[in-house]
């Protein structure tokens, strides 16, 4: 019993260790300002937009106003017409 236990073929590690002959590197200064400008572009990418103003928000709901109305009139149109015998 055990020759058979002798036999068999021994684990392999996956992935295989290798050691470790370099030290980690060190972060240098330019990796520094790479990161702080990297950070940077991500907090202004990310700010609150500017609150939209009374005038600009009037003039937008004035227009949807005039959108709809104008499709009402359209569609309005379409179902009066008589359509060809």
């Amino acid at each position: 019993m055990n020759s058979t236990l002798s036999t068999a073929p021994k684990r392999l590690d996956h992935p295989p260790r290798r050691p470790v002959a370099q030290q980690p590197r060190r972060v240098d200064l330019l990796d520094r300002v790479a990161l702080r400008i990297g950070l940077a572009l991500i907090t202004w990418g990310r700010r609150p937009r500017p609150v939209e103003s009374r005038e600009r928000r009037a003039n937008r709901i004035e227009q949807q106003l005039s959108r709809l109305d104008r499709e009402h009139a359209a569609e309005r149109s379409l179902r009066l017409t008589v359509p060809p015998r």
